[in-house]
């Protein structure tokens, strides 16, 4: 395997996250849409949507930079009907893993592990009908839960599930993670809300209430160097105080026993380390390349996606990333973000 390019700040690139669309099913009320906003249109086909060969042409160029995991995302990337053929044609020495809401994983999920899937997040934001039908702007509940048992059928454990924790969801955090415990195969992925790119700063919580509660509540926990993260395994002998995430007390007398579920905060904004740790850059659905989430000034297009434009796009990328998340957006003293001018002289997009 060659050896993986480094930015500037010494972090190799290892892994690549491709937008295949930005048409979704659902309407998430956080949806930021891969750090590009709510830029989702008709859920026709579009035609600027990146091909399955150029999709391939790209994951077999970085493929040459020591690139060894792709990520597919969306919109829903299960929109795209050669899902299963774009998967099937990406580099064997890649794992491959995807992020979607799920409802069409019946019928599907074990025509994608045999065409190479390894691996499936499924976002799911609570285990309540009403409260799921109001966070997503869809009455897809069941066909979300007959998605990650057609996951955990097809082999494509463990399932992740994603779920994003601000003020319409901090109370169905308990009872997800009561989930997980009890139900073997499943993961759970609590993600930090992103204030500075959704516009609705009044929705955040502190995240080191539900880090400060699973540590109370967990048999055991496991400290991850990669991106500073914390893994929290839980018991299902449903035992886990009730509390309050918004500020209530938390009753520490929880016993130990042998924990079954894992819990892990995904937490950057505030999180150094988190960045230190990042080896991976995104791809947009029509074709550009970024080299961290919360940013857009530094798109850059792959022109005709030749495989000499996608390599010299692919190293100017990774040449031009900046060395933590909250650097680059700063929270300023009237509680609005605001650019660090020390980046804003970057390329854009061609």
């Amino acid at each position: 395997m060659p050896e993986p390019l480094s930015d500037d700040f010494g972090r190799e690139v290892t892994g690549v996250r491709i937008s295949l669309t930005d048409r979704c099913n659902f309407d998430c009320v956080y949806c930021h849409n891969e750090g590009l906003g709510d830029t989702r249109g008709p859920m026709e086909p579009s035609e600027n949507e990146m091909t399955a060969d150029e999709i391939v042409r790209f994951l077999e160029v970085v493929e040459g930079y020591g690139v060894d995991s792709v990520k597919f995302t969306g919109g829903e990337p299960m929109l795209r009907e050669d899902l299963e053929e774009i998967i099937r044609r990406t580099p064997d020495s890649m794992e491959v893993s995807m992020t979607t809401n799920g409802t069409f994983l019946p019928g599907r999920a074990e025509d994608l592990k045999a065409a190479g899937l390894d691996r499936v997040n499924v976002s799911q934001d609570a285990l309540d009908p009403e409260a799921f039908a109001e966070i997503t702007e869809s009455g897809a509940y069941e066909r979300v839960l007959e998605g990650v048992e057609a996951a955990l059928d097809a082999g494509l454990a463990p399932v992740k599930l994603n779920m994003v924790v601000f003020e319409h969801t901090a109370g169905y955090v308990e009872g997800m993670v009561d989930h997980v415990a009890k139900n073997d195969g499943l993961q759970l992925q609590l993600i930090e809300y992103m204030p500075e790119l959704t516009g609705k700063p009044e929705w955040n919580i502190d995240i080191d209430r539900v880090h400060d509660w699973l540590a109370d509540v967990a048999d055991r926990v496991e400290h991850r160097e990669m991106h500073d993260r914390k893994r929290y395994y839980i018991s299902d002998d449903g035992t886990a105080p009730d509390v309050d995430l918004d500020g209530g007390a938390v009753d520490a007398n929880h016993p130990d026993a042998a924990g079954t579920g894992m819990v892990e905060i995904v937490d950057p904004v505030e999180n150094e380390t988190f960045c230190a740790n990042c080896g991976r850059v995104r791809v947009t659905h029509e074709g550009y390349l970024k080299g961290c989430l919360n940013r857009n000034d530094d798109l850059r297009s792959m022109g005709e996606m030749t495989r000499e434009e996608i390599a010299e796009t692919f190293e100017a990328v990774v040449a031009n990333r900046v060395p933590y998340y909250g650097e680059y957006l700063v929270e300023g003293e009237d509680g609005e973000y605001e650019f660090n001018e020390k980046y804003l002289a970057t390329p854009s997009a061609d």
